[in-house]
């Protein structure tokens, strides 16, 4: 043996090399031993490694219950029934105006007065035709007395006690006509003062204190009684469901909210548009819970809803709707806390609750906030919603009285 190394070269350096080579092979043994085991152990149940949700949810379910079901419609606001008040009396003179426009005026009420000195004067000459024709009937009358005491005797011939009884009607009907040139004069002497028609608001005035107008010349315009009108335009299809009386809600482009009640439906329907007027009577506007007397204006655009009603319904709390893509989904947790991704059809809208019209049944668990951030699959952890908040349905709970609470 000894012969046989010394024969072999580089004796030292071959016997290391081996050495090692032997080394190598023992060690990938052992790590594909030990791998081998761990893949074991790996297939075995409940060696898995645990999986860590990706959120912290709290769970709603969709609640029945009855929402109202209305109608929107927009439209203009104007006067219900809109008076043009004119002068009657042809080329006087406006001496004072006693009204301006946005004045709440009473019926019977002077808005301007014109100048009488000229209708005066005429007064006066009718009183005195009067006065003319009442004594030419007097005398006529003595003359017809007379004419029938000689009647038949023939002291005076038929004809002539003919012209006597005729100058006699002639006479009356003389006084008559003064008289009523006299109420002519005494009503034009009236109309120097122009009064309100009716009550309610002045909206225009033409006049000016100087002008010379003519008869029937408008001079104001008034807003009967201050009622005001909505004119709501919907289609001829809406137009059938709505009915005189329905309530409608308007409200102006300022926030402020009517309430009123449909006193006429459109009798015709625009050949262009197809669409219907709805007259809804206005009563006082409400902003913030006080009454605001001016806060709806003719001539201003509104919308309206008109309440026709309610129907049953499921609902949810808009927190768990989310929209992507233009669609509407909300999540489902299922027995094993994954979500599950479900499209649905919402509907109406009321306070913080929406309809859900299709896609989610009663039972179904819903991720009642922050479902914009999950996605198919996950994995979530479910815990019980705060009592504090549960119990406020319409309102959010302020964050500090719920730290304080906690505390």
């Amino acid at each position: 043996m000894n012969r046989l190394m010394n024969r072999l070269p580089f004796q030292p350096l071959t016997l290391g090399l081996m050495a090692a080579g032997l080394i190598t092979l023992a060690g990938l043994g052992l790590f594909a031993t030990r791998s081998q085991a761990a893949d074991a152990d790996a297939a075995k149940p409940g060696a898995s490694a645990v999986a860590k949700p990706s959120l912290t949810v709290t769970t709603i379910q969709a609640q029945s219950g009855m929402l109202p079901i209305k109608l929107a419609a927009n439209g203009s606001v104007a006067a219900w029934q809109e008076a043009s008040v004119g002068t009657e009396v042809n080329g006087l003179r406006v001496q004072e105006l006693h009204a301006a426009v946005g004045d709440n005026v009473r019926k019977g009420q002077v808005l301007a007065t014109f100048a009488a000195e000229s209708v005066q004067a005429d007064v006066a000459l009718a009183r005195a035709a009067v006065s003319e024709a009442q004594a030419n009937a007097a005398e006529a009358l003595a003359n017809a007395d007379r004419a029938r005491a000689v009647q038949g005797t023939g002291a005076l011939s038929a004809q002539q006690v003919n012209q006597y009884l005729t100058a006699e009607l002639t006479a009356k009907a003389r006084v008559e006509s003064a008289k009523a040139q006299l109420d002519a004069q005494l009503l034009r002497l009236k109309h120097t003062e122009l009064l309100a028609p009716d009550s309610g608001t002045i909206s225009s005035r033409t006049a000016s204190v100087g002008s010379v107008v003519g008869a029937g010349t408008e001079m104001f315009k008034l807003i009967r009684q201050g009622r005001l009108e909505w004119r709501g335009e919907v289609t001829s299809a809406e137009l059938g469901r709505i009915t005189v009386g329905t309530n409608v809600v308007v409200t102006s482009p300022t926030g402020a909210q009517v309430k009123g009640r449909v006193r006429m439906l459109a009798p015709t329907v625009d050949a262009a548009t197809r669409n219907g007027l709805v007259y809804v009577d206005l009563s006082s506007a409400v902003v913030g819970g006080k009454t605001a007397p001016g806060a709806f204006k003719p001539g201003m655009y509104a919308r309206g809803e008109f309440e026709l009603g309610s129907s049953g319904a499921l609902t949810v709390p808009q927190t768990a709707v989310v929209v992507r893509d233009g669609f509407s989904y909300v999540y489902r947790v299922g027995p094993d806390n994954r979500i599950a991704q479900l499209k649905v059809q919402t509907g109406r809208v009321v306070g913080d609750q929406i309809e859900v019209q299709s896609g989610v049944k009663p039972e179904d668990k819903l991720v009642a906030t922050g479902g914009s951030f999950l996605s198919e699959g996950d994995l979530v952890k479910v815990v019980e919603a705060p009592k504090a908040v549960s119990k406020q349905k319409e309102a959010v709970a302020p964050a500090k009285p719920a730290q304080a609470a906690s505390k």
